[in-house]
């Protein structure tokens, strides 16, 4: 930063908190900038969802023939058209559906496909190939890329207490917060204050204290200015009194106070559905579909659907037979769903998954997962995929 810019912005502060001097850039920089970006909103459905009991291939006579007691009645099912319908349990999606705010990617997986949760989790953020071993995430190398708004831990947030790997960095990383207010208090307790206090940017290095006191000055620093910025607006609309219907107000609450975060990440667990299926998957899946239809109308409410891209993934499908205990066992491809105010082509993306030629008993993947990444980074992140994906991908026409 040039001195005359530093000594303009840190007078724009002046006074405002008390808070060691070296932390003052990190709030003027954050002063400094306007609001007015897009938003890209990401939610994980942890242990592989079944895909196919949620975007129900009903028109294909072998998904009864696989699944005789887990299979959706068809009269249950919400019909998108002669081949594809929702989960009943999906319902309140309807809506959202029919006003060409989501979009349906059927197929979504990766070459050499791994069936084990934490290892095809890591694949998804990572974004690595299957026999490949990363230990950064690909919003973590969004962060560490060129652009240009990537300067706060602030523009990508996990609403959680910890951090996911895909939020991780070499050099930057994202932050955790799901209360403002607690992180706000946390980081004013006397023993942060004063171990923040002692230790000045300048004596920081790339040990693992440095990283350690680094991480802190940023937490600190970050806490002030998104507890400050979020407080001004009260979100109207109701949600779901759910852990993910509050993650997904307090997603709203960021982006319609200006908050400068490009990318926002959120999860559901419960998705591991190997006994019993339907009554689990169905209650996860009305939990899931109460609070992103929420979220949808709020953001249209408060007209920030065209900037805001919601992506939900989940680290696999399951395989299209069922199982003797009425659930379904670790598949491979799976459905990406997305909604937003700017898709390119609303409503199913590609053709339903195929039920005949199958690898082993599981689908096979038609779309790269790391396609749709590219079309997030290129057309919505605005930052070239390559830099970001460690190869170049094509991408889709999403958005």
């Amino acid at each position: 930063m040039k001195r005359r810019d530093f000594l303009k912005n840190t007078a724009l502060i002046s006074g405002a908190c008390m808070m060691p001097a070296f932390l003052k850039p990190f709030e003027a920089m954050a002063q400094d900038e306007l609001s007015g970006h897009k938003n890209l909103v990401i939610i994980q459905l942890s242990g592989g969802n079944d895909g196919l009991n949620t975007i129900i291939p009903y028109g294909n006579d072998i998904y009864y023939q696989k699944r005789k007691t887990i299979a959706i009645n068809k009269p249950d099912i919400v019909k998108l058209d002669n081949m594809l319908g929702f989960n009943p349990s999906l319902s309140a999606l309807k809506e959202i559906y029919d006003q060409g705010w989501m979009s349906i990617v059927n197929s979504v997986g990766y070459p050499n496909p791994d069936r084990s949760h934490f290892r095809s989790m890591d694949i998804w953020q990572t974004a690595s190939d299957s026999d490949q071993f990363l230990t950064t995430g690909w919003i973590g190398r969004y962060l560490d890329s060129n652009c240009q708004t990537c300067k706060n831990p602030y523009t990508a947030i996990e609403v959680d207490d910890t951090l996911s790997l895909a939020m991780k960095g070499a050099k930057m990383k994202g932050i955790a917060v799901q209360d403002p207010g607690k992180l706000y208090q946390t980081t004013r307790e006397p023993l942060f204050k004063d171990l923040v206090g002692a230790h000045s940017d300048a004596n920081l290095n790339e040990d693992n204290l440095g990283y350690l006191y680094k991480t802190m000055i940023e937490t600190y620093s970050s806490a002030d200015y998104i507890q400050k910025t979020s407080k001004v607006y009260n979100v109207t609309a109701t949600y779901p009194n759910t852990a993910l219907g509050n993650q997904l107000k307090n997603v709203s609450k960021f982006i319609n106070s200006g908050l400068q975060t490009r990318v926002y990440y959120v999860s559901l667990s419960g998705f591991d559905t190997h006994v019993g299926q339907q009554n689990q998957q169905g209650r996860q899946l009305q939990i899931y579909a109460d609070a992103v239809a929420a979220f949808i109308k709020d953001l249209k409410q408060t007209g920030k659907l065209d900037d805001t891209l919601v992506m939900t993934f989940s680290e696999f499908g399951r395989r299209v037979e069922q199982n003797a205990s009425n659930g379904t066992d670790h598949g491979t491809a799976n459905n990406v769903l997305l909604f937003g105010g700017k898709l390119q082509k609303p409503g199913i993306f590609n053709e339903a998954p195929d039920l005949v030629q199958l690898d082993n008993g599981d689908l096979k993947y038609q779309i790269d997962f790391r396609d749709i990444y590219a079309t997030l980074l290129d057309k919505w992140l605005d930052v070239n995929n390559s830099q970001v994906l460690n190869k170049t991908f094509k991408g889709l026409a999403l958005v």
